[in-house]
């Protein structure tokens, strides 16, 4: 029901207002005791171009058909009454109303990314489709990440400069493991100091509450059920939600699954092999054009590429700008970040070939691109936000000889990776978390729940295909496998996988079992 309009022309520097409209969908479906404030609550859509935190960002959100509004949410579910957060949300409307079958709600995974670009992203891709036809496409920002509020804020740009032009991490000594350690518990204090709400908001940074906060979604939004899409970590929340809410479940598409049973140690191997056998891939195709930076001998081309990125370690390479450098762990971001799609592989190769020559800029741009850092230096809080969603999310890891095994396994499983130095026992950030996690892996119990549909592909680098054959096992649902070499692949130009994905979220057809796209 639409309450009420403002509209406006021009403002008094003459351009252009966004008209803003309250809506007042909800409640709808089911609503937990005690909540009925919040799922009943009315929205007011508007411009979207406040709510930008990053250049993309500013540019994303001019499209004409987005609007953009606020969802407050408890910040504590076993307190309701007290302190609230607001959750950024972005809708693209379905182009038939007349047709419209409900919304589309949209994570993109991180943890920690923010979901409003993507609904822009996704709702273009899927222009002209049925999808796009009968679906509102609805993004938004988790609690404490990119433009809900209060947000998580840990590190500032310079230290976060810092902290990557230095390899500390190298240093397998009982000095470098103490001094590394020292940092990544002074990093969650910062945290804790500069994050409005503090220790609260951390607290409930976890899957366990961003999953209520979707029902809560759900419900403001008209939707008796939840029709859902989620990319990466966002295939945790969908199974979270599937799992605490199974009878508000009316399709999911988990697109880059993360496998629900698996613990961090696994998970940090299994990474490893995903993205060694996309770094192979990388060098296959090198290896046929005659400007390959790695040469043409292919047992010479692991050699080759550590002959380039270890002297980094000793020696960072002077960007020329700012007193920036290049140092080895950027060099192996850059790597990693190019690796997520065939697309950036030419743009990886110019980057290897420049820094044979000295010339470090490309490199550092996709390292840069990243972390999410600006022209101007600027910083989204994604990194901040990864880090607290995975503490919260996973049993800490506090046994240095664990540690230290899992170091190993994962140079051994990536060899690209190995930078040639002793493996180091040092605790990550979350050994040292100043709040307990809420979550643990584990198989979900999903009883009641309709078929759902996962999507993996085959040479996934970062969540590895066996992760999505899991999942939807797991989840009791449909796997559909994609043979190719790229991070998800849902509504990102393959017609074999986004007919299917389409077909099944419009109409619920369920694709045949052991549906293969290439």
């Amino acid at each position: 029901m639409l309450v009420a309009s403002l509209a406006a022309c021009t403002s008094s520097t003459g351009a252009p207002v966004v008209p803003s409209s309250t809506e007042n969908r909800g409640p709808t479906g089911t609503v937990p005791a005690g909540l009925e404030r919040f799922y009943g609550q009315s929205l007011t859509w508007g411009d979207c171009v406040p709510f930008a935190r990053t250049d993309d960002d500013g540019n994303t959100f001019k499209n004409p058909d987005a609007r953009c509004a606020r969802l407050t949410v408890p910040m504590d579910y076993a307190n309701p009454g007290g302190a609230t957060a607001t959750l950024a949300l972005l809708r693209m409307p379905a182009t038939d109303q007349g047709r419209r079958i409900g919304s589309l709600v949209i994570n993109p995974g991180g943890p920690g990314a923010s979901g409003l670009g993507t609904a822009v992203r996704s709702a273009t891709q899927a222009k002209g489709s049925e999808l796009g036809k009968r679906f509102d496409f609805v993004g938004f920002d988790p609690r404490g990440v990119g433009a809900s509020e209060p947000t998580i804020r840990c590190l500032t740009d310079q230290e976060r400069d810092a902290e990557r032009a230095e390899d500390d991490e190298l240093d397998a000594s009982p000095q470098g493991v103490a001094k590394v350690e020292a940092e990544q518990k002074d990093f969650g204090d910062k945290c804790v100091q500069r994050t409005a709400e503090g220790a609260a908001l951390l607290a409930s940074m976890g899957t366990r509450d961003v999953v209520k906060d979707m029902d809560v979604l759900r419900s403001v939004l008209g939707d008796e059920k939840l029709t859902y899409l989620g990319y990466s970590y966002g295939t945790r929340l969908g199974t979270t939600y599937a799992e605490t809410f199974p009878k508000n479940v009316r399709a999911m598409v988990l697109d880059g699954a993360l496998d629900p049973e698996q613990d961090v140690v696994e998970e940090l191997v299994a990474q490893g092999e995903g993205f060694q056998q996309a770094f192979d891939a990388f060098t296959q195709w090198c290896l046929r054009r005659q400007d390959c930076a790695l040469g043409q001998d292919p047992a010479q081309v692991l050699q080759n590429y550590w002959n380039l990125v270890r002297p980094l370690i000793e020696r960072p390479m002077d960007l020329g700008e700012g007193g920036r450098r290049l140092s080895y762990s950027d060099a192996t971001t850059a790597v990693i970040q190019a690796l997520y799609a065939e697309e950036l592989w030419e743009t990886l190769n110019k980057g290897l070939a420049d820094l044979q020559r000295q010339r470090p800029r490309i490199l550092m741009l996709l390292a840069d691109s990243y972390f999410q850092r600006d022209k101007s230096g600027r910083y989204s809080t994604t990194q901040d936000a990864f880090t607290a969603i995975r503490c919260i999310d996973d049993a800490r890891v506090t046994d240095h000889a664990l540690v230290l095994e899992a170091q190993k396994r994962y140079k051994q499983a990536a060899p690209f990776l190995d930078d040639g130095l002793p493996a180091s026992p040092a605790l990550d950030a979350c050994a040292f978390w100043p709040v307990p996690n809420t979550s643990e892996p584990h198989l979900p119990n999903v009883q009641g729940l309709p078929p759902i549909l996962v999507v993996s592909t085959t040479g996934d680098p970062a969540t590895p295909y066996q992760a999505g054959v899991n999942l939807a096992k797991a989840l009791g649902g449909a796997l559909l496998t994609y043979e190719a070499t790229q991070h998800t692949a849902f509504l990102q130009g393959n017609s074999c996988v986004d007919n299917a994905g389409s077909a099944y979220l419009v109409d619920l057809t369920v694709p045949p079992q052991g549906i293969r796209c290439a």
